[in-house]
């Protein structure tokens, strides 16, 4: 899954499936992360099972994380570097963090809606791997999330495999048309369409 762009899953699955613009690299250039959902739900002012979760979640999995809150960080560069250290592939928050140049400095992939110093308590035990929303998307665990600087797709669980088969098929096609090839096809489609 990590060898398709969300451009090409976004073609494919269609904009229900795209988070919102406002969840974004929260450092640059970041790499492409894919892997399945390790799901989180933090309340407002709270990151506890954020917390937890660097502990829990599988080596290769996405955390993502529904908050909502933009007034508390929910990590910071020690919790980034445990879970880089645990094999989690990156962050994906319906929120904020703080410490963003130590995260850049590891390397780490956060996804998020900006950086804000102040840190969040630890309060709030709940459930993990729970049906979230995240970003306008609803995300179960399992499902996969493929993020970079195009945007962050969720590929239900359920569709993973045609999702891969679909999108490698019109990877390869695309790559193998020339510009001059797409620009006929282009010119003549444009023109039919206006008339």
């Amino acid at each position: 899954m990590a060898d398709l762009s969300p451009t090409i899953l976004a073609e494919i699955l269609g904009p229900q499936q795209v988070m919102d613009l406002g969840i974004r690299p929260l450092w640059a250039p970041i790499p492409r992360i894919a892997g399945p959902a390790f799901t989180v739900r933090c309340p407002p002012g709270d990151h506890l099972m954020l917390h937890a979760a660097i502990y829990q979640a599988p080596p290769g999995s996405v955390i993502v994380v529904e908050s909502g809150d933009v007034t508390h960080a929910l990590a910071g560069g020690n919790v980034c570097a445990v879970a880089q250290r645990n094999g989690v592939a990156g962050f994906v928050l319906d929120g904020v963090i703080r410490d963003i140049a130590e995260v850049r400095q590891l390397g780490f992939p956060v996804f998020g809606r900006g950086v804000l110093p102040v840190p969040a308590g630890k309060a709030a035990a709940l459930p993990l791997n729970v049906p979230i929303r995240c970003g306008g998307v609803p995300v179960q665990a399992g499902d996969w999330v493929v993020a970079d600087e195009e945007g962050i797709v969720v590929v239900p669980a359920a569709l993973r495999d045609e999702t891969l088969e679909t999108g490698a098929a019109k990877q390869a096609k695309e790559a193998a048309q020339t510009l001059d090839e797409w620009e006929r096809s282009h010119r003549a489609r444009i023109a039919e369409l206006l008339g």
